[in-house]
């Protein structure tokens, strides 16, 4: 008998409603993170430009103190969405649980060393004499719900992976509403300063992790999972996750080196890269969506045993990610004056940008195919392989972008190369959905 096509109109209906229903909350949720930075920006700004230089200094520090571990996100999506696929709800918990309990034992490793270290941190990293004292006491009160931080990660990975991104969106902006409020309260109605918006942070982020952890504990009881921690699945999630630590300090080294570079080349220019950035950074948050939903759907149907389902939807993402970097091309090419109006009056800042803007916007089909790829992959917990692309998409671009100021390029030059990077990224990612080899079925990989 001979088998129906793999990708028949019903079939891709049936992708696209995962893709939508997964990616918009989970854009949503993603858009919703930022949103805490800004809110303590505008209450905090009001106070001085000291304090706000200080909020800026620990704000980025902190950011990447829980960026570099996202991983607890992406390898528990991956992980109990097999496990959903294989049809072993319990399973799915433990794992989702052996995931919350690396995140708090991570969690409490970072209080313990940046604690005594946040002095030293702040002033590593530029903060002025003025604003130095602001940062640390920011840096030292918000180090404290880290381990918070931390659980929201993993617990949303285990959401994810039980293809659940809603709650993570009512949850984040319950959140916001909640850090705002909190914030302006602290700062203003009890006259804390500073300190008021870091608690506010802390007290938000307890309260998102608190109830990311009944649902998670509810569902575990509902499964007969046992929610003491287990050595040897803690271990199997931090092995697993360790590949995934690789990549995305890789891609944070890939644009501390792109603002370095910027930095160097003059005042408009690294304005100008900071706008681009912003910019870049949301349409991110757009395309992640997607490979959010490719590691929840990719990592189901492999738990499943089902390739054929796994390449389908791999495809379809794929015509969603080109599809999406294309209108998003479009828009940054139409909207760019007006953008650039947004943040800045500076008419060298504005001719800085116009033609880098460009070349951001013919790099977006690009994004697309690329961000669509490594949620496949991470789906199918095809780690090691992410790491020693990104590691080789790092040894390209570095010294391309060195190259920029060498060569008297400027910003348009620097993004030339940063669509270089995206490009090699591309080819590597491709190349290993091509092949096949990511496809390993069963429960765990």
């Amino acid at each position: 008998m001979t088998q129906a096509p793999v990708t028949p109109q019903a079939t891709r209906r049936r992708h696209d409603r995962e893709i939508v229903a997964l990616a918009v909350p989970a854009f949503g949720a993603l858009v919703a993170e930022p949103l805490f930075v800004m809110a303590d920006s505008a209450i905090v700004g009001h106070l001085g430009t000291a304090q706000l230089a200080g909020l800026g200094v620990a704000s980025a520090l902190l950011t990447t103190a829980v960026s570099v571990f996202v991983f607890l996100a992406y390898a528990t999506t991956a992980a109990v969405a097999r496990r959903v696929g294989a049809g072993d709800l319990r399973a799915a918990v433990r794992q989702g649980m052996d995931g919350i309990w690396l995140a708090l034992l991570i969690g409490a490793a970072v209080i313990v060393l940046l604690l005594p270290t946040a002095p030293t941190v702040v002033d590593v990293f530029g903060a002025s004499h003025t604003a130095a004292p602001y940062a640390t006491t920011y840096l030292r009160i918000s180090a404290l719900g880290i381990p918070a931080m931390l659980v929201v990660l993993a617990a949303t990975g285990v959401l994810r992976g039980l293809q659940d991104t809603r709650t993570p969106l009512y949850v984040a902006v319950a959140g916001f509403v909640a850090n705002a409020a909190l914030n302006a309260g602290l700062v203003y109605g009890v006259g804390l300063g500073i300190a008021g918006s870091a608690w506010g942070t802390v007290i938000a982020q307890v309260g998102m992790a608190a109830i990311y952890l009944l649902v998670v504990v509810r569902g575990a009881r509902r499964h007969g999972t046992s929610l003491r921690p287990d050595v040897a699945g803690i271990r199997a999630s931090a092995q697993a996750g360790a590949p995934l630590l690789v990549r995305t300090l890789s891609l944070r080294a890939i644009l501390m080196i792109a603002t370095a570079v910027a930095a160097r080349l003059g005042d408009a220019d690294i304005a100008a890269h900071q706008i681009i950035l912003s910019l870049w950074s949301l349409m991110a948050f757009a395309l992640d969506a997607i490979a959010i939903a490719g590691q929840a759907v990719i990592g189901r149907y492999l738990g499943a045993d089902d390739t054929r389902g796994a390449r389908a939807a791999c495809r379809r993402m794929v015509q969603w990610g080109l599809g999406v970097g294309v209108v998003l091309g479009v828009l940054v090419v139409i909207t760019r004056p007006v953008f650039l109006s947004l943040f800045t009056g500076d008419s060298g800042v504005k001719d800085t940008a116009l033609p880098a803007l460009v070349i951001v916007a013919l790099s977006q089909p690009v994004c697309g195919v690329v961000f669509v790829l490594d949620g496949v992959l991470m789906g199918a917990g095809d780690g090691p392989y992410l790491a020693w692309a990104m590691l080789l998409t790092l040894a390209v671009f570095t010294p391309a972008a060195l190259l920029v100021p060498v060569l008297g390029g400027g910003l348009t030059a620097l993004w030339a190369a940063m669509t270089l990077m995206m490009t090699v990224r591309m080819l590597t990612l491709w190349l290993r959905a091509r092949s096949g080899r990511w496809l390993v079925t069963g429960a765990s990989r």
